[in-house]
């Protein structure tokens, strides 16, 4: 079987022509390779999760390593990389467990638990002990959570880059957060997932848009959005970087409007975003204001919760996108969704017997636009006056930026209560 599939990968170097110029994920270890030994480039994929066969896929057509699976075995072995009998310490798997539960992983299941725990902490363990460790730890919460599914029409997309789905997530809105994303039709990868003050005004998607350009080295062949004012330039820069195409959904055609509960894809995933930990940090700050903590027309609330809570809002975003790009999709009944990890789905297409319908864009094509539109891409989390303000209470109360949802929550509380001081004291 393995032969096989190395033969297999063989041929795809040899028939098909290199990817274009995507720059990888920094989570991703080819977007190190300058800098990391082929041991240590198979160690990192190891702890991604990735399976023999897409280690190796991602050794040979990133990397240009070939390697048999018996050789890929050895080294393993050597490093002691290994799934089967080399299970983490218990008490390292319960701490992680125990952390995750504090946070937004006390709402997920057993299986987004466990790409957690071999993701983020660089775990071993199986699913099933995972499962059996929430029953214990968390049992609560195992009874409380339950699955829903949605019958959906049969969604059809060509390859990676053959179409985007865009569209904002406001569940968090309410208390100054705004989301905004966008995800490949094909492999379902995420392309962005941001967090902003607004997710209304088309120069800040304008920004998230060009970024992705930047990262991917290109624009998809269609990319559907719903019709809100913020997509006006995104919808202008799309038709302009096509203008040049020759298929049929050249120039004016490569931008869809669309209403967003249409939007399949993207609509679909907001839901898997609030399953996956979303939930609780709306519960989180709904608690906040209900107990009083939190007003949405006092303007140093909003940018007090913005100033503590922007940052680490983003961070936990960037996880859902990375737990998300690589986490296994199941068979479907929908041959036009194939199995696999969004990543290898869009980065190797070859394996998937399809291609990158990419519209190959410049870096220089990219400053153009924003030159010309005079597009300004530094959003910061609140004011720059507020920002000068908190940095100097942090400063002379000893305080520092937090890394957590509790710490964030004293720093809030702290800025709101020195603010009130000088307020009563003028």
């Amino acid at each position: 079987m393995w032969s096989k599939v190395i033969r297999r990968i063989v041929v795809i170097v040899i028939v098909f022509s290199p990817l274009g110029a995507a720059v990888l994920p920094r989570y991703l270890p080819a977007e190190q390779q300058n800098n990391l030994q082929r041991d240590n480039l198979i160690e990192q994929y190891f702890h991604l999760g990735l399976q023999h066969w897409e280690i190796l896929a991602f050794l040979l057509l990133q990397h240009g390593i070939r390697l048999g699976i018996r050789q890929l075995k050895r080294i393993l072995s050597r490093r002691g990389l290994t799934r089967r009998n080399n299970t983490s310490d218990v008490q390292d798997i319960l701490h992680a467990i125990e952390t995750e539960l504090k946070g937004s992983g006390g709402i997920i299941g057993y299986r987004a638990m466990h790409q957690r725990l071999v993701n983020h902490h660089n775990l071993v363990i199986d699913k099933e002990t995972v499962r059996t460790i929430l029953r214990i730890v968390d049992p609560v919460g195992v009874e409380n959570r339950s699955k829903h599914r949605l019958k959906r029409r049969q969604y059809r997309s060509k390859g990676p880059n053959y179409i985007w789905h865009m569209d904002g997530y406001d569940k968090l809105k309410p208390f100054g957060f705004c989301i905004h994303g966008c995800i490949d039709g094909y492999s379902q990868r995420i392309v962005w997932l941001e967090v902003g003050v607004t997710n209304n005004d088309p120069d800040v998607t304008a920004g998230y848009f060009l970024d992705a350009i930047r990262s991917v080295g290109g624009v998809p062949r269609i990319l559907r959005a719903d019709n809100g004012t913020e997509n006006v330039h995104i919808a202008a820069f799309q038709r302009f970087f096509r203008r040049e195409a020759v298929d049929a959904f050249a120039g004016e055609k490569s931008f869809i409007y669309g209403r967003s509960f249409s939007n399949q894809r993207i609509e679909a995933w907001w839901g898997q975003l609030r399953r996956g930990g979303m939930d609780w940090w709306i519960t989180f700050f709904k608690d906040l204001r209900d107990n009083g903590l939190f007003c949405d027309d006092n303007i140093f609330h909003v940018e007090s919760i913005r100033f503590c809570f922007m940052f680490i809002i983003q961070e936990e975003l960037n996880k859902a996108a990375k737990l998300w790009n690589l986490h296994r999709i199941r068979t479907s009944t929908n041959p036009e969704s194939p199995p696999g990890r969004p990543d290898m789905l869009y980065f190797l297409p070859e394996i998937s017997n399809t291609q990158d319908y990419k519209t190959v864009v410049t870096v220089d094509d990219v400053e153009l636009v924003e030159e010309t539109c005079g597009l300004q891409n530094v959003q910061l989390p609140c004011s720059p006056e507020f920002i000068s303000l908190a940095e100097i209470i942090m400063r002379e109360n000893g305080l520092m930026m937090p890394s957590n949802a509790n710490d964030a929550k004293a720093l809030y509380i702290e800025l709101l209560d020195t603010i009130k001081e000088v307020e009563d004291n003028l």
